[in-house]
């Protein structure tokens, strides 16, 4: 749930070697498609019905292990995620097992959301991530849970690529470190987030992922030897693995839950547990407690949430979850197979077929809305770059930039349009803002990330083929800086990042903000040579948004967009298409886009005092690395 991404031309994560005598490896990619289909899955659960299974998994009991078998580190369900706060929305149901049947919980968070944006203060980096593990650990604690552990993968920005998230994380050794994980906590029950790749962080898809494929493998003693010949851990299969299903969340009240339900789309069981139950500990509902733990993501603007819940039962939800296996062994389903995927959804299928689940991949892939059209007409003079658009320099149509994300309200709200022109090797981009209220005005050095605030993006795809932003030009405009300051622009979750001023060095921006405020115009000039590759002037692509905000907490409320669908700043494959009228590239421009520069700092847990004591505590190792030979 962290605002983060990243890109494009990766190539496929090689097939992971998991069977060795030495080192962290395991069974080879063969072996491990062998055992998911055959001997660790089995043949499932034969003839009977999935919902049934739902039934039986809504309130799991603790699995009574012979004395001497659960080490200090065990716990009974182990979350798996991505980033601080991808367990907040299971909160009320860690808690209700906790309190009601014994059932403890583990977290494991493989980063510590270092590329998400900061609403409290300046931090971003491995700084932010020591305070987002803080947050975290606090806002746990209130469901009884006490052990969080931290892989140390970076995070970087928001992107909708699992195999982009993988090279960066570097797959093998991830799965790898969850594989020690649950041979180290022993847990019953491992739940993680939802695989599947449309409007979704590829961390999260990725953190899915590699848990589904750590479910089945920590039980197999041929996965990762040297975890047990030279650490001394045992093979463990799991009972349960569930995944998160947020396609419920209307379903309110107390009875919503008590009904079979099944995943449209992959036909899986999914059960829900209602948040209303009152916690005996807190003396309130359990809604109330995940509402609190969830205020205490303060970087992430949390804290601005009404600090209320309904008291009427019939007005709270449920958290839902998929039955991905019960029993170590997983629910089969039907499979509808796609025709015509994209990369991104071809690479998803064929790793859901790699690993035996192929109901997974039904329906991945959307039905793609038709994306915008326009021609961005040549001038001959180049736009006077002064916020203010004449009808000779932008002699093309207003686009209308619609309700993308966020509350739904009214034009006097916030609406705009924007226009586009180009002269010679520049393009240049007018977008004019009607605006109810002037959202947090960010110091200069602090403009970036600039969803927090009022701003302008400009996505642009020079060759229209990327598969995600790492091969695209991404800026963030600021109509406004603090102290009576000016406009600012910067780049983020595209091929480079940072300031304009050195990632866009041709980049110009002015903008109007009106006095008394309705609003603001902003106008940019984009050179074309500042684009990862040379602009096609019959397949470029791009996507005009506006971000807007309401108050003074670097939140934001409402987001408008030319072409509105999915996760439209990050999924190059929404972006509406702009033939540049007249014009061809200078030659000797790459057509390929150059190599992206992606953020890999992060926080270590050598770092993190809570972190080296839980390791003492549970005598898990900083990271999830190796033990010392036994």
């Amino acid at each position: 749930m962290t605002n983060s991404a990243q890109g494009d031309r990766t190539e496929p994560v090689p097939a992971r070697d998991t069977a060795g005598d030495t080192g962290g490896a395991g069974p080879s990619r063969r072996l491990v498609s062998a055992a998911l289909v055959s001997g660790v899955v089995g043949t499932a659960l034969g003839a009977t019905a999935p919902s049934a299974w739902a039934d039986e998994w809504s309130a799991p009991r603790p699995r009574r292990a012979p004395r001497g078998r659960h080490g200090r580190a065990h716990n009974d369900v182990l979350f798996v995620g991505a980033h601080p706060d991808d367990e907040a929305g299971n909160l009320s149901t860690f808690g209700q097992w906790r309190e009601r049947h014994g059932v403890s919980t583990g977290v494991l968070t493989v980063t510590r959301g270092e590329g998400g944006g900061n609403a409290a203060g300046p931090e971003e980096g491995p700084p932010l991530g020591l305070i987002r593990e803080d947050e975290e650990r606090a806002a746990v604690g209130l469901a009884g849970i006490d052990n969080v552990y931290y892989l140390d993968k970076p995070d970087f920005w928001y992107t909708l690529s699992g195999p982009l998230t993988a090279a960066i994380w570097d797959a093998d050794d991830t799965l790898e470190r969850i594989v020690r994980l649950i041979r180290a906590t022993t847990p019953d029950t491992v739940v993680t987030m939802d695989p599947r790749p449309f409007n979704q962080h590829g961390g999260h898809q990725l953190s899915a992922r590699l848990a589904i494929e750590a479910f089945f493998l920590a039980g197999d003693p041929r996965a990762f030897r040297s975890q047990i010949t030279r650490e001394g851990y045992r093979p463990h299969r799991p009972r349960l693995l569930l995944a998160q299903n947020y396609g419920f969340g209307g379903l309110l009240g107390p009875d919503a839950p008590k009904q079979r339900r099944t995943d449209r789309a992959s036909g899986l069981p999914v059960f829900g547990v209602f948040s209303g139950v009152r916690s005996r500990e807190h003396g309130t509902s359990w809604a109330q407690v995940e509402r609190d733990a969830a205020r205490k993501y303060v970087t992430q603007g949390w804290a601005a949430r009404p600090p209320e819940v309904p008291t009427d039962p019939e007005e709270l939800g449920s958290d839902w979850y998929t039955v991905l296996a019960a029993n170590g062994r997983a629910v089969k389903s039907k499979v509808r197979r796609q025709d015509g995927l994209r990369p991104l959804y071809a690479e998803f299928r064929d790793w859901t077929e790699r690993v035996g689940l192929p109901w997974l991949a039904n329906d991945a892939q959307p039905d793609y809305p038709a994306p915008p059209a326009t021609t961005i007409p040549e001038v001959a003079t180049a736009p006077v770059l002064d916020g203010v658009a004449r009808a000779a320099e932008y002699p093309g149509p207003a686009l209308p930039l619609v309700h993308w994300q966020g509350e739904e309200v009214g034009d006097q709200d916030v609406s705009a349009t924007a226009k586009l022109s180009r002269h010679g090797d520049d393009l240049y981009v007018f977008v004019e803002v009607v605006d109810d209220r002037r959202g947090t005005a960010l110091e200069e050095s602090d403009a970036k990330r600039h969803w927090r605030t009022d701003s302008v993006e400009i996505t642009l795809d020079p060759r229209g083929t990327a598969d995600d932003t790492a091969a695209t030009f991404k800026t963030g405009i600021f109509p406004f800086t603090a102290n009576g300051g000016g406009p600012a622009a910067e780049r983020d979750g595209d091929n480079r990042q940072g300031p304009a001023a050195v990632t866009a060095p041709g980049m110009r921006v002015a903008s109007v903000v009106s006095d008394p405020y309705r609003g603001y115009t902003v106008e940019a000039k984009i050179a074309l040579a500042d684009l990862p590759a040379a602009a096609d002037p019959e397949k470029f692509t791009l996507n005009v948004l506006v971000y807007d905000s309401d108050t003074d907490d670097k939140t934001g409320q409402t987001r408008l967009a030319w072409s509105p669908y999915g996760s439209a700043q990050a999924d190059p494959y929404v972006w509406g298409d702009a033939a540049l009228e007249g014009y061809t590239p200078p030659s000797g421009r790459p057509t390929e886009p150059v190599e992206p520069e992606i953020p890999t700092d992060a926080a270590q847990s050598e770092d993190s005092p809570a972190a080296v004591a839980q390791s003492r505590r549970t005598g898990v190792p900083l990271a999830v690395g190796p033990r010392p030979r036994r």
